[in-house]
Formats: C-alpha cells, structure tokens, sequence
C-alpha cells in the first residue's frame, strides 16, 4: 500500500484559477500542511499521520515534487528545477511575498468555511517554513507555525533577516500579533539557513512570537531531524489556538 492511499486526493481552485492537487485526512480543527524540499516525502506523510491521530483534519497541497519520493539527491534537484521556474515561488526576493500565499490562502479560507472553529492551523517547513506567516495574513489562519524558515535563501545579511513578507503584510502580521494571534517558530540553534530571522520576528512582533532553539546544527525539526521538544510544542500550540 502507498502511504497515501488511505488519504483523499483532490485539488483547490482559487478564485484566479490557479489550482494544486491536494491530500486530506482525519478530523477535528484544521490544519493546511506544507510540506519542504523534496516535496510530499514518506516523512512528511509520516508526520502528517501523527497530526490526524492526534485529532485533525490534515491538508497536504502538492506545490512541487513527486508525493512519496524519497529525500535524495534527484528528488531535491528535481524539485528545485520546479521552483526555479515557478512563477509563484521565489528562492531570493526580499521584502516580497511568495505569489503561492494567495493560493494558500484560499485554501486556509475554505478549509476554515467547512469545519469552523476559531480558524485553521498552518505550518511550513523550511523553504515553506514563511509560508505560513504568509498565510496568517488572513483571518482564517489562527495557528501558524514556522518550521525552519528557510527563504529567501539567506545569502546577505539582507536575506537572512527577511520574512518573506511585502510591506503590506507585515503590516497586517504586526496587526493580527497585536490583536493576539501568536506564532510558533521552531529551529535548531546552529542552522545557518534560517539566518536572523528569529530575531526579526522577535523584534516586529515581541511576545507574540513563540520561539523553540534547539541544540545542534540540525534542519528539518520534524522530520529528518525530529526534535521531540519541537514535536509536542507544535501539539500544544494547536491545541490552544484550535481547541478553544
């Protein structure tokens, strides 16, 4: 069995026509998955699982990769030739919000109109790991979550420190952490590619930014370098902003 065969394929649409396959599974508050480079791989899938099991309803949207690929080195180059000519996605623009974060949106706002709630989770990994600040612009986001924000590419003390967010929307992002919208970033001490990022969003945002260091030079917090600590912060911060 593939391990997506027990999820539901489908695709979203936004309202410029812009669509993406996408997987779902459980039940309970909802959570949009992003997943990192390579794409969907058998570690994100298995952390994905762990979500629905501790009671959600998962969203993983394929923006590039094969799902189920292996992280190897062909998996990663190919996937890094579909950004590199996607026009929706950008490896180095600073003070520029990823075109994709539109897309997501939408799919935030729909996920939020079926299930309710208080709103829906949102979390990006690595490449995607701003994404989800991306996706808080909109109300519907009440729970996003940073995982190693990795772009743009932190080449130049410009990059290093920039959100990934135009001017507009950190306006809206220092509006909604105000309004009392906190956001989780998870990252291990050592990694070069997140850059000063954290201490970015500490200084836009104060409080509102929940930052897990961990110890080491690892990456990816939960998947291939799966830091238990960054596991059960994440459970818990959904917990409080989904469950309420």
């Amino acid at each position: 069995m593939a391990l997506l065969d027990t999820w539901t394929r489908g695709e979203h649409v936004d309202a410029d026509g812009t669509a993406h396959p996408t997987y779902r599974k459980g039940e309970g508050p909802g959570i949009v998955l992003v997943h990192e480079i390579p794409g969907i791989s058998p570690e994100v899938v298995g952390y994905a699982e762990e979500l629905v099991a501790a009671g959600y309803t998962v969203v993983l949207p394929q923006l590039f990769g094969r799902p189920e690929a292996p992280v190897g080195v062909a998996s990663v180059a190919r996937a890094m030739a579909q950004i590199c000519v996607s026009r929706e996605m950008s490896m180095l623009a600073a003070g520029r919000t990823t075109p994709v974060a539109g897309w997501l949106r939408s799919l935030a706002r729909s996920l939020h109109a079926e299930l309710g709630g208080p709103g829906v989770g949102a979390l990006g990994m690595c490449f995607t790991g701003g994404f989800a600040l991306a996706m808080m612009v909109d109300p519907a986001v009440a729970a996003p979550v940073l995982a190693q924000p990795s772009t743009p590419f932190p080449l130049g003390r410009r990059r290093a420190a920039d959100l990934g967010l135009s001017p507009d929307d950190l306006a809206t992002v220092r509006d909604r952490a105000a309004g009392g919208c906190q956001v989780l970033g998870l990252r291990y001490r050592g990694d070069r590619m997140v850059g000063t990022r954290f201490e970015t969003l500490t200084r836009e945002i104060g409080d509102a930014f929940l930052r897990v260091d961990l110890p080491g030079s690892k990456h990816s917090t939960l998947t291939l370098h799966r830091h238990e600590e960054a596991v059960e912060a994440v459970l818990e911060f959904f917990e409080a902003q989904l469950r309420r």
